[in-house]
């Protein structure tokens, strides 16, 4: 699919997410920044896990307010949301600071139960027949983004500004570049009301399929949930010995693969689309295996990104196989509970992870293994279902 033929309201939100793109360092300095100032990998487990525990009962009802109203709203009240977390991580200095560090992450979490509008949204705004073709563009623009601001900004923080004071002016920037971002959305973005929506006349839901969606979305919210992003720093940064601009590097590499994925992906022929996810689910266990081992450096980098190939190959083809499932007119409700149930999955993991870190830097590895081998063989036998 050709950028010209993109409709016009896509490329405006494929252009949101371009720009928000290199804040995602932000993703990888908070939890590097808990480990510099003290805590430990077990702590920075037990912060995540009791954040996830305080922020669960609000994602269901989020999903239900904003199946009533303007999903636009919805997508600016989550920058809004990230950008008072960012400049309240900024301001976590002396005896406030644990205050303000979990205050901000609790924000930025309620920020994170907003996350399903975004799915809600890419399946009303984007042509229907061309879900898989249009969502290798969805990916492949923010990658482009992360190619160009992360290396330096990483150099930057490793190098250069590499002391937690830097790391708090960087958190304050991106906090206050939100109101870039949201003048942006009020600005470009239609609103999709649910006026707007299509009638789910004629719709049949398949439980069985469903029933599978669910299954496998356990399987893989397991396997990655075993090792979170803060299990890669705690490796690279104190046990490699590496900066910021190291763990960046893993990031431009494996953007760089994720853009051949999203290439690969388009070749891959109709009616095969389960088939690319298992060879997905495959990449990401021999990226689990070669982690479980305690590489060197650049055996690391290396299979972070051969990973991310099998991501990106595998992502079209599960999107589009998902929002075939859903109703139009329910599709936020749906994607908030089906968040719900992801996050619910996912709630003990990050102590669990800390805990088998503090055990050894990359046993968590080792557990996601399993998920991911046992995600590629259930894709492979609804493959055979289907």
């Amino acid at each position: 699919m050709r950028w010209s033929e993109i409709p016009k309201e896509a490329k405006a939100y494929m252009i949101y997410h371009t720009l928000i793109a290199p804040g995602l360092i932000v993703w990888i300095l908070f939890p590097l920044y808990l480990m510099k100032t003290g805590y430990s990998i077990l702590e920075v487990g037990a912060f995540f896990t009791v954040v996830n525990i305080a922020s669960i009962p609000l994602t269901y009802f989020f999903g239900r307010l904003f199946n009533r109203w303007d999903i636009k709203k919805g997508l600016i009240a989550i920058d809004i949301l990230d950008g008072i977390a960012y400049v309240m991580y900024g301001l976590a200095k002396g005896a406030i600071a644990p205050l303000m560090l979990f205050g901000g992450k609790l924000i930025d979490k309620l920020s994170t139960l907003l996350y399903p509008l975004y799915q809600a949204y890419e399946q009303i705004i984007y042509p229907e027949d061309k879900y898989e073709e249009i969502f290798a563009w969805h990916l492949r623009l923010p990658e482009i983004a992360t190619l160009v601001s992360f290396p330096i900004m990483g150099y930057l923080l490793g190098y250069v500004y590499n002391k937690p004071e830097h790391y708090r002016l960087t958190f304050l920037f991106f906090g206050l570049f939100s109101v870039v971002t949201v003048t942006y959305l009020w600005l470009f973005l239609p609103s999709v009301g649910k006026e707007e929506r299509i009638s789910s006349e004629g719709f049949t839901f398949k439980a069985g399929e469903f029933k599978r969606l669910l299954a496998f979305e356990t399987l893989l919210t397991l396997a990655w949930g075993l090792a979170p992003e803060f299990i890669l720093i705690n490796y690279v940064v104190f046990v490699l010995h590496k900066t910021v601009f190291e763990l960046t590097l893993i990031t431009v590499a494996s953007s760089l693969m994720r853009i051949a994925g999203t290439y690969a992906s388009e070749r891959v022929p109709k009616g095969r689309g389960f088939h690319a996810i298992a060879i997905g689910m495959f990449l990401n266990a021999v990226y689990a295996l070669i982690m479980a081992l305690a590489p060197p450096f650049w055996l690391v980098l290396v299979v972070y990104a051969i990973g991310d190939f099998g991501n990106a190959l595998w992502f079209p083809f599960y999107r589009s196989w998902l929002f075939k499932l859903i109703p139009k007119e329910k599709t936020t409700e749906f994607h908030a509970a089906l968040s719900s149930y992801r996050k619910v999955l996912g709630l003990i993991t990050p102590i669990m992870a800390g805990f088998l870190a503090s055990v050894h830097p990359t046993l968590p590895y080792g557990a996601s293994l399993a998920g991911f081998i046992a995600a590629g063989l259930f894709l492979l036998w609804i493959a055979k279902k289907s």
